[in-house]
């Protein structure tokens, strides 16, 4: 059918090795495959707390911020809030303090409250670690990259205290984390720095496999992906590197390669969203819609408020022709994002083929004027007005298309037809003859018609 609306350790080594040809990627990984966001029971303890292996002098009696402390090293956080309140009252700028009172809101998911104890701790003194690498990690779980990168840049850059090598390759470790995508070379550097510090982990060797990837080296992305498999079969490590090596073999198109891995994994761990996720692309990929349709249910029913999973089985419906289940989908994302191009560019197609063209024109306008560059908009209004035989309108919809995309044989054929309904004779005849040199037999009715119609307008 005539559619002119079809869319869319060694490690060091290896890495420093691979330098050459990283360079500066944005492939996104469908799941990210472990959080930079660490809770504060996991980040270093607060200054002037035991680390294992440290020597400390024993003060004769402890001090109200030692005592504070001590209460947040037992986990009452409660109790060290108060404390830490009435210490700050007569301390305002105690640096060690604000730490440790943001340290504890962090602890309590006072997010908010922590990051404002944070920044004071970073004012009160630029070069405690302690408060850098925590307000970097709380900033980095907020989505704030640009205010993540500045303070774990400096974190990288100071020392903890006490001395602490675990606390500083955190520190870069994070930072690697959160440059993994945007900066695939920072991040490489970074990782290599928190492997000077501390030995190899099965999740370094995941995160050089995802720095690889983002930087469009896929080989050595395999040979990570694929050494976290045979090294740590058993490891949650081993889960997230064979759903990482299905996403890269699904977008290197080696589906022959992808389902084994993946169905092997499902069996081990069947209801992993980033496994079914690439399931459900190999499925789709290889002309199965119904079977990647049940895969995406199933990961709809794991993740009901995932916006992501949500669009996904949207998507597969309306492949496999369920055009009512996927456009209730449409609407429900749309719900809370109605100005969105692609949304609104899904839910003017399922308009388009119920027939229902007005209705179609109004969402495809919406998503133009959101994004005047969406190319399936264009498309749409186009296809929409010359059903609905306003030529007029489809012809400067056409136009609006040209500006961003070239013409393919669908729309050829639009501006062909379009001319012909306004006995534009000459530029009817021009575009049809245009089509017949760029379709080459894929659209035969159409073929037919221009031909029967060149032959009419030469009379």
């Amino acid at each position: 059918m005539f559619d002119p609306l079809v869319r869319r350790s060694a490690i060091s080594l290896r890495l420093q090795a691979a330098s050459c040809r990283l360079f500066l990627g944005s492939l996104a990984v469908l799941c990210s495959l472990f959080s930079v966001r660490c809770f504060a029971q996991s980040a270093p303890l607060p200054p002037g707390t035991s680390v294992p292996g440290a020597q400390q002098q024993q003060p004769s009696a402890p001090s109200p911020l030692d005592q504070a402390e001590s209460a947040i090293e037992a986990g009452n956080y409660t109790v060290a809030a108060a404390e830490l309140d009435v210490y700050l009252s007569a301390h305002p700028n105690d640096a060690r303090a604000l730490f440790d009172r943001g340290y504890v809101a962090d602890a309590r998911n006072q997010s908010a409250d922590a990051e404002s104890w944070y920044r004071k701790a970073v004012a009160a003194d630029p070069k405690q670690f302690e408060a850098r690498l925590a307000l970097g990690l709380l900033l980095a779980g907020k989505g704030d990259a640009a205010g993540a990168r500045e303070q774990l840049d400096a974190a990288t850059q100071l020392e903890p205290n006490p001395p602490n090598p675990a606390a500083k390759a955190q520190a870069f470790r994070a930072l690697a984390r959160l440059l993994r995508t945007s900066d695939p070379t920072g991040a490489r550097d970074a990782l290599v720095e928190a492997l000077r510090l501390t030995p190899e982990t099965p999740e370094d060797t995941l995160l050089a496999a995802q720095i690889a990837e983002a930087a469009g080296n896929g080989d050595i992305a395999e040979q990570e992906y694929r050494k976290v498999i045979h090294d740590q079969p058993d490891s949650p490590a081993a889960g997230e590197a064979t759903a990482g090596l299905a996403h890269l073999l699904v977008q290197e198109r080696r589906f022959a390669d992808a389902q084994p891995l993946v169905s092997s994994a499902l069996q081990k761990d069947p209801d992993n969203p980033a496994l079914n996720a690439e399931m459900a692309a190999i499925l789709n990929a290889e002309g199965k819609p119904a079977e990647a349709v049940t895969v995406l249910q199933k990961l709809h029913q794991l993740e009901p408020d995932s916006r992501s999973v949500t669009g996904m089985l949207a998507d597969a419906d309306f492949q496999a022709g369920d055009l009512e289940a996927a456009d209730a989908l449409y609407l429900q994302l749309l719900a809370s994002a109605p100005t969105d191009p692609g949304l609104l560019d899904s839910h003017g197609q399922v308009l388009i083929r119920q027939q229902h063209y007005e209705d179609a024109l109004v969402a495809f306008r919406k998503a133009a004027a959101a994004l005047p560059s969406d190319v399936d908009a264009w498309t749409g209004i186009a296809f929409a007005d010359s059903k609905l035989q306003h030529w007029s309108g489809e012809l400067q919809a056409l136009s609006m298309r040209s500006k961003f995309a070239p013409d393919n044989p669908a729309t050829l054929f639009l501006w062909a037809t379009a001319f012909d309904n306004l006995h534009q004779t000459k530029s009817a005849a021009e575009y049809y003859q245009k089509f017949l040199t760029a379709d080459q037999g894929k659209l035969p009715d159409q073929e037919w018609q221009a031909r029967h119609r060149l032959v009419a307008l030469e009379k």
